[in-house]
């Protein structure tokens, strides 16, 4: 049989992914990535007809014994990331890291103001500045301005769970990983099949800015907006945010 990386962490940004990553580069069971976000599944440069996976598997050791994985937050947001990681191995099993969506539109929204992408007030980029991306390419979506969009899990969920059996995917929550590693480690491994790994400490990757300054209303908005969206979520996977 032909390799093939075993695990994605396919979503969500600003959920926890990069803790998770680091994390699990500790597990002796598991060989990453040598970067933790490869984004080939997301890049529109390759030929999707007839794809060279070269470039993919050479981001990783395949002389290192364990499961092969990768995190690509993106994944499960861009529009046919899915659909490729499905034609590439149907037999990949997938992770999602959740966290209200309101709290990661905001710390979306200060990633990219500190990078100086953003130029705008979030209230503007949540309403107005939706527009944006009925002029980007993919029509609809957009790596930075996602702030809104990137939100609504139980669309992208629904679509996740139309290409992986349910036993393939594992939900987790930035709150879990955050609350107790090892506890949600421990979830991992078995999801993955390998043994518990040794205990871990603590740690906290890219932690996000506190929530304040964020306006009430626009809170309000969002949760509106969301609202249905997260019911979605909830009857897909019992999972339950904000």
């Amino acid at each position: 049989m032909v390799d093939r990386v075993d695990f994605i962490i396919a979503g969500v940004q600003k959920a926890g992914t990069t803790a998770l990553f680091d994390y699990l580069l500790d597990d002796p069971n598991l060989s990453l990535s040598q970067v933790k976000e490869v984004h080939f599944f997301d890049d529109e440069t390759v030929d999707w007809h007839d794809p060279d996976y070269g470039p993919y598997h050479r981001q990783f050791d395949w002389t290192r014994p364990g499961l092969k994985g990768e995190a690509t937050p993106i994944y499960i947001y861009w529009p046919e990331s899915l659909e490729r990681i499905a034609h590439y191995n149907p037999a990949a099993r997938v992770i999602i890291m959740l966290r209200d969506p309101v709290e990661r539109a905001w710390s979306h929204w200060r990633m990219e103001t500190a990078r100086g992408v953003e130029t705008h007030p979030f209230s503007w980029c949540i309403r107005q500045g939706r527009t944006r991306l009925m002029t980007a390419t993919p029509w609809g979506h957009h790596r930075e301005f996602s702030y809104v969009e990137r939100g609504f899990y139980g669309e992208q969920v629904e679509r996740l769970l139309g290409l992986f059996d349910r036993d393939q995917v594992l939900f987790l929550t930035a709150e879990a990983l955050r609350a107790d590693p090892n506890l949600a480690l421990g979830e991992v491994a078995r999801f993955l099949g390998t043994p518990i790994p040794p205990p871990v400490t603590h740690r906290e990757v890219h932690v996000g800015q506190e929530m304040a300054g964020l306006e009430t209303a626009d809170i309000a908005f969002l949760h509106s907006l969301y609202a249905r969206d997260m019911e979605r979520l909830a009857d897909l996977t019992g999972v339950r945010l904000g």
